[in-house]
This record gives structure tokens, sequence and C-alpha cells, in this order.
């Protein structure tokens, strides 16, 4: 079986060192690079531009207990719940303890949240969450916020990124230690990046899927140069279909957030009837994974293609205050939420599995790490936590 995609002779390609090489440029890599910074010499490679990636186009925002009323106690029984009994808690409660001081370090950087007249920060709630604990930017634009911010502070400290260059894989010595990667740029010229550490955090393999609401650049790379490598994969059959992508011709599909349903929009099929209680207690604040298979289970029963999300009894003004993005796109396609249920339906969203990892991000390959969707540290179960995602990208 052949070790590496491409034969190559290492003489004959340029080389560059840094301590710390870091693949993939979302929240959880730029995370990753300005923290490895303090220590060393950093390289962000990326294969498309520095904020192209699921991040960029992250809607609901972020999950931290930053309410007097809430708890990390609180989110990591909701997030143990979601899981489906089969998250690991010590990774979990890393995630919800850590995940207030981080969200704050962005503030400190700059992060513009939403917040009331009076500074407090406006809290969402999303699905299985107990309590408003998501913290968004812009109404429904959270991540452009963040990786704005992130790439800022990334020139401010003068860190390497090498952009349009593609990660083929990582490579290792005879003893099976990572020594960094094998990269095409954009002139097609293969270049070896030498690292003291490799970082993967190439996202997920939304691409895979039919339909899915990814943008093009996650196609699942980082998993499989991981496992040429020899690295464990685990938890690969978890995949995360988001219930309520907009049902219309358009590829990748155009997410309608969760925080829609958190501020009270309802689930009708077809026939104009709400759904949701006949499924779960919580109705349209259930899990995830259930309100897309109560989904697909109307769509069967109604012989439809699509259900309908009921905004319409928030007015116009509310709307585009709230979901600015949501609002526009909607009205681009014909549609004002104000005035009529969207046509909605479950697309692939989310890996819960990848390259397993401990709490510090380090795989069984010594010398590669993993963070982000790419990794799997075991917080997110079976099932992902609404807007726990961006959390793990900053916490790990």
């Amino acid at each position: 079986m052949r070790r590496y995609l491409l034969d190559f002779d290492p003489a004959e390609c340029e080389r560059v060192e840094f301590d710390f090489l870091i693949v993939g440029s979302g929240i959880a890599g730029l995370s990753a690079a300005l923290d490895a910074a303090e220590s060393g010499s950093v390289a962000i490679v990326t294969k498309d531009a520095l904020h192209e990636g699921s991040t960029f186009y992250s809607q609901g925002g972020i999950a931290a207990a930053l309410d007097a009323e809430d708890s990390p106690a609180a989110h990591l029984e909701d997030t143990l719940n979601a899981g489906a009994g089969l998250c690991h808690r010590e990774a979990v409660s890393v995630l919800v303890t850590e995940g207030p001081r981080c969200v704050r370090k962005l503030m400190r950087w700059g992060a513009r949240f939403d917040t009331n007249a009076h500074g407090q920060l406006l809290l969402g709630r999303e699905g299985a969450h107990r309590a408003r604990r998501i913290v968004h930017a812009h109404g429904d634009s959270t991540g452009r916020e963040v990786m704005c911010v992130l790439m800022a502070q990334a020139r401010e400290r003068g860190i390497a990124t090498f952009e349009n260059t593609f990660t083929v894989d990582v490579l290792t010595d005879e003893g099976g230690r990572c020594l960094g990667a094998l990269a095409l740029d954009a002139l097609g010229q293969l270049r070896i990046f030498q690292a003291k550490a490799t970082i993967l955090a190439t996202g997920g393999c939304g691409q895979l899927y039919r339909v899915t609401t990814n943008p093009p650049v996650v196609t699942g790379d980082g998993l499989a140069m991981a496992f040429r490598a020899g690295a464990t994969l685990r938890d690969m059959e978890f995949v995360q279909f988001h219930p309520t992508a907009l049902a219309v011709p358009r590829e990748p599909k155009f997410l309608i957030s969760e925080a829609a349903r958190g501020e009270g929009a309802i689930l009708r099929n077809v026939h104009g009837e709400r759904f949701m209680p006949r499924y779960h207690p919580m109705a349209e604040l259930a899990p995830r994974d259930i309100v897309a298979r109560s989904i697909l289970e109307e769509c069967h029963r109604t012989g439809s293609d699509h259900a309908l999300l009921d905004l319409t009894a928030h007015p116009a003004d509310f709307i585009a205050q709230r979901f600015p993005c949501i609002y526009a796109t909607c009205k681009a396609h014909g549609y004002d939420p104000s005035r009529q249920p969207l046509p909605v339906s479950p697309a692939a969203h989310y890996m819960m599995g990848g390259v397993k990892t401990d709490t510090h991000g380090a795989t069984d390959i010594p010398g590669l790490y993993a963070c982000g969707e790419v990794a799997n540290t075991g917080v997110h179960g079976a099932n992902r936590l609404a807007s726990n995602s961006l959390l793990e990208g900053l916490v790990f």
C-alpha cells in the first residue's frame, strides 16, 4: 500500500522550517496559531483564502455560560444529554469550564458581540440548551466577526500565512513521528514544511454528501491525511444533519440558524400543521438529530420534500435586525419570512467524529496534533450541542 498520495523526491522539493505548522485557517487553526506564536515560529497553510471555511459562514454563535443565572455545570449537562450519552465527560468539562475565558479573550481582542443598550451581552437560545447562552455578532454573522478578529491578530503578530496552498500529506519518519507536511502551492510546486509540531485544523467533510451546508473547501482532507499516516479515526459514523437548510436550488445549502427556533420559529408540515410537540417535549428546541429525523418523518408522511419554518409571528423589522443575513438571503430567493413560512429540509452539516486526540490535542502519532472539527476529543458524542463547534475551536 502506497503511503503518500504523490511520488516525490524530498531532495527536489523546496523546504521551509517552522516550530509550528498549522494546516487550516478557521477558528481552531487561527486560535492554535496565536497561542503557538508565544512559543516559536508559526506557519499557517490553507488551501484557499485565509478566511474561507466553515467558521466564516457560521451564523448562530458561541455557546458559553456567561450569564449570572447559568453555569458551566448546566452547560455540561446539556452537552452530555445532546450527545446521547456518548460524550467524554472529562473533555466536556474542559470545554465548558474554559469556554467563558476564551470568549472574553475574543472580546479583549476586539470582537463586537451583540449587546443591549446597557452594554450587556444579548444571549440567544438554541436547541437542547436549557438557558440563553449563545453569544452572537451582527445578528447572524458571528463567524465572520470572529474570523476578522483572529485574522487581524495573526497579522499583528506577523504569523506566516500560505494561502492557496494545498496540503497533500503529513510526513513521518521511519519511527512514525510527524516531521511536517508536503504541500502543493498555487503554481503547482511541491514544498516541504518542516515543523517540530504539526497541527491539523482542516475542518470536516460535508462535501462528501450531495446536500450540505458546508462551503466547497470542506472535503475531509485532514481526516484522510491523518488516516494515511496511521492516526486513529474515531466516531466517524456520527455525522450531524442540520434540520433547517433553505430548500431551494442552491449549493451549498443556505442554513437557517437554529437561533430562529430559539426566537420562537415554529416547524410545520406542508399542510400547515405544527408537528414537533408530537416528537419531543422540547418541540422545536429538541436536539438537532431529533428535529432532523422528525422533519424527514413528516416529509415521508405528507409526500413532500420539505417542511416549513414559520417566523411570521415576528414583524419584518425584528427579523431583519436579529437575522439580517438570513432575511436578505430569503428575500433574494423570493421569500419574506415575516409573511410566509420558509421551505426547509435537513442537510449534512457537521462531523462529530474525527482524528482521535486527548484533551491537549495530541493524536497517537508523535508530533501530530488536531483541533476543531477534524479532531475527535469526545466532546460531542453522537450529536453536537448547538454552538459548541466554535467553542471547541477556541478551547482546544
